[in-house]
Protein backbone atom coordinates (compact mmCIF):
# COMPACT_ATOMS: atom_id res chain seq x y z
CA UNK A 1 0.00 0.00 0.00
CA UNK A 2 1.54 3.13 -1.37
CA UNK A 3 0.50 6.64 -0.08
CA UNK A 4 1.16 9.61 -2.05
CA UNK A 5 1.23 12.94 -0.52
CA UNK A 6 0.65 15.92 -2.56
CA UNK A 7 2.64 18.45 -0.64
CA UNK A 8 0.37 21.23 -2.03
CA UNK A 9 -3.06 20.36 -1.38
CA UNK A 10 -1.92 18.93 2.23
CA UNK A 11 -0.89 22.06 2.81
CA UNK A 12 -4.01 23.86 1.72
CA UNK A 13 -6.22 20.94 3.80
CA UNK A 14 -3.91 21.92 6.98
CA UNK A 15 -4.38 25.95 6.39
CA UNK A 16 -8.02 25.49 6.14
CA UNK A 17 -8.44 22.99 8.80
CA UNK A 18 -6.14 25.84 11.20
CA UNK A 19 -8.54 28.32 9.86
CA UNK A 20 -11.44 26.95 10.97
CA UNK A 21 -10.04 26.50 14.23
CA UNK A 22 -9.28 29.89 14.61
CA UNK A 23 -12.04 31.04 13.52
CA UNK A 24 -13.88 28.81 15.60
CA UNK A 25 -11.85 30.09 18.90
CA UNK A 26 -12.72 33.67 18.02
CA UNK A 27 -16.07 33.57 17.91
CA UNK A 28 -16.09 31.94 21.16
CA UNK A 29 -14.58 34.48 22.26
CA UNK A 30 -16.52 37.07 20.80
CA UNK A 31 -19.56 35.47 22.85
CA UNK A 32 -18.26 35.24 25.67
CA UNK A 33 -16.87 38.90 25.43
CA UNK A 34 -19.64 40.70 24.46
CA UNK A 35 -23.26 37.96 24.30
CA UNK A 36 -22.74 35.85 27.66
CA UNK A 37 -25.23 37.09 30.47
CA UNK A 38 -22.92 37.93 33.30
CA UNK A 39 -24.48 35.58 36.00
CA UNK A 40 -23.15 35.60 39.47
CA UNK A 41 -23.47 32.51 40.98
CA UNK A 42 -23.40 31.90 44.74
CA UNK A 43 -20.28 29.74 44.59
CA UNK A 44 -18.48 32.27 43.01
CA UNK A 45 -15.88 34.92 44.68
CA UNK A 46 -16.06 38.15 44.06
CA UNK A 47 -13.60 40.31 42.76
CA UNK A 48 -12.45 43.69 42.84
CA UNK A 49 -14.10 44.08 39.32
CA UNK A 50 -17.04 42.76 40.86
CA UNK A 51 -17.22 44.91 43.89
CA UNK A 52 -15.96 48.36 43.25
CA UNK A 53 -18.38 51.06 42.16
CA UNK A 54 -21.35 48.07 42.22
CA UNK A 55 -24.70 48.82 43.67
CA UNK A 56 -24.96 44.85 43.93
CA UNK A 57 -25.40 43.22 47.06
CA UNK A 58 -22.49 39.96 47.18
CA UNK A 59 -23.67 36.70 48.93
CA UNK A 60 -21.69 35.02 51.47
CA UNK A 61 -22.15 31.23 51.07
CA UNK A 62 -20.54 28.87 53.80
CA UNK A 63 -18.08 27.67 50.94
CA UNK A 64 -16.72 31.16 50.11
CA UNK A 65 -17.59 32.53 53.52
CA UNK A 66 -13.52 32.48 54.36
CA UNK A 67 -12.03 33.45 51.07
CA UNK A 68 -13.91 36.50 51.12
CA UNK A 69 -13.10 37.12 54.75
CA UNK A 70 -8.90 36.96 53.96
CA UNK A 71 -9.81 38.89 50.61
CA UNK A 72 -11.26 41.42 51.93
CA UNK A 73 -9.51 41.64 55.25
CA UNK A 74 -5.99 41.33 52.86
CA UNK A 75 -7.07 44.51 50.55
CA UNK A 76 -9.75 46.63 52.60
CA UNK A 77 -9.03 49.40 50.90
CA UNK A 78 -10.62 48.01 47.41
CA UNK A 79 -13.71 47.08 49.05
CA UNK A 80 -14.71 49.85 51.18
CA UNK A 81 -18.31 50.59 50.23
CA UNK A 82 -18.98 47.02 49.02
CA UNK A 83 -22.76 45.36 50.24
CA UNK A 84 -22.97 41.94 51.58
CA UNK A 85 -25.12 39.50 52.83
CA UNK A 86 -24.21 36.42 54.95
CA UNK A 87 -25.59 34.30 57.95
CA UNK A 88 -23.77 33.96 60.95
CA UNK A 89 -23.89 33.50 64.71
CA UNK A 90 -23.39 36.62 67.24
CA UNK A 91 -19.88 35.92 68.70
CA UNK A 92 -18.32 38.86 71.36
CA UNK A 93 -15.30 39.40 72.88
CA UNK A 94 -15.00 40.75 76.11
CA UNK A 95 -13.65 44.51 75.26
CA UNK A 96 -16.39 44.60 72.81
CA UNK A 97 -18.77 48.46 72.66
CA UNK A 98 -22.43 47.54 73.01
CA UNK A 99 -22.40 48.24 69.48
CA UNK A 100 -20.23 46.04 68.43
CA UNK A 101 -20.61 41.76 67.49
CA UNK A 102 -18.59 39.61 65.02
CA UNK A 103 -20.92 37.70 62.30
CA UNK A 104 -19.23 34.22 63.03
CA UNK A 105 -18.83 30.81 61.62
CA UNK A 106 -16.77 28.32 62.63
CA UNK A 107 -13.97 26.84 60.10
CA UNK A 108 -12.71 23.64 60.09
CA UNK A 109 -9.26 23.15 61.01
CA UNK A 110 -9.17 19.54 61.09
CA UNK A 111 -12.15 17.53 59.59
CA UNK A 112 -10.68 14.40 60.96
CA UNK A 113 -10.78 15.82 64.81
CA UNK A 114 -13.61 17.97 64.24
CA UNK A 115 -11.58 20.88 65.43
CA UNK A 116 -12.83 24.22 64.36
CA UNK A 117 -12.17 28.15 65.29
CA UNK A 118 -14.40 31.01 65.17
CA UNK A 119 -14.01 33.14 62.11
CA UNK A 120 -16.08 36.41 61.03
CA UNK A 121 -16.48 39.96 60.13
CA UNK A 122 -16.51 42.33 63.08
CA UNK A 123 -19.93 44.33 62.63
CA UNK A 124 -21.35 47.89 64.25
CA UNK A 125 -25.41 47.39 64.92
CA UNK A 126 -27.10 50.43 66.94
CA UNK A 127 -28.96 47.61 68.98
CA UNK A 128 -26.12 44.96 69.15
CA UNK A 129 -26.78 44.86 72.75
CA UNK A 130 -30.10 43.36 72.29
CA UNK A 131 -28.66 40.48 70.36
CA UNK A 132 -28.12 37.44 72.70
CA UNK A 133 -24.72 35.60 72.43
CA UNK A 134 -25.05 32.57 69.68
CA UNK A 135 -28.25 33.70 68.46
CA UNK A 136 -27.99 33.02 64.47
CA UNK A 137 -28.92 36.08 62.82
CA UNK A 138 -28.94 37.02 59.11
CA UNK A 139 -27.29 40.49 57.96
CA UNK A 140 -27.03 43.01 55.37
CA UNK A 141 -24.20 45.79 55.57
CA UNK A 142 -22.04 47.81 53.79
CA UNK A 143 -17.80 47.52 54.51
CA UNK A 144 -16.04 50.27 56.09
CA UNK A 145 -13.16 50.65 57.24
CA UNK A 146 -12.93 50.73 61.29
CA UNK A 147 -10.24 50.16 63.82
CA UNK A 148 -9.80 47.65 66.48
CA UNK A 149 -6.27 47.00 67.32
CA UNK A 150 -5.19 48.52 63.85
CA UNK A 151 -7.10 48.96 60.71
CA UNK A 152 -9.60 46.42 59.88
CA UNK A 153 -13.19 45.75 57.77
CA UNK A 154 -16.06 46.39 59.62
CA UNK A 155 -19.95 45.68 58.80
CA UNK A 156 -22.04 48.50 59.27
CA UNK A 157 -25.34 46.45 59.88
CA UNK A 158 -28.09 47.93 57.18
CA UNK A 159 -30.67 44.90 57.89
CA UNK A 160 -30.42 42.26 60.66
CA UNK A 161 -33.34 39.66 61.71
CA UNK A 162 -32.73 36.61 63.64
CA UNK A 163 -32.95 32.69 61.67
CA UNK A 164 -32.55 29.41 62.28
CA UNK A 165 -29.06 27.78 62.61
CA UNK A 166 -28.05 26.24 59.13
CA UNK A 167 -27.95 22.62 58.20
CA UNK A 168 -24.15 23.07 57.96
CA UNK A 169 -23.18 25.92 60.63
CA UNK A 170 -19.33 25.24 59.49
CA UNK A 171 -17.17 26.93 56.85
CA UNK A 172 -14.42 25.81 54.61
CA UNK A 173 -10.66 27.49 55.29
CA UNK A 174 -9.88 29.82 52.41
CA UNK A 175 -8.94 28.45 49.21
CA UNK A 176 -5.32 29.14 49.23
CA UNK A 177 -4.65 26.95 52.90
Amino acid sequence: MVIKLHGNRLTKFLFIIMLILILIIFSVGIYNIFFKEDIQNENEYFTLGDAVNSSKVFEITPENYTTILQTVTENLDDYIGVKIHFTGFVYRLIDFDETQFVLARNMIINPNTSQALVVGFLCEYDKAYELPENAWVDVTGVIQKGDYYGDLAIIKVENIFQCDKPENEFVNPPNNL
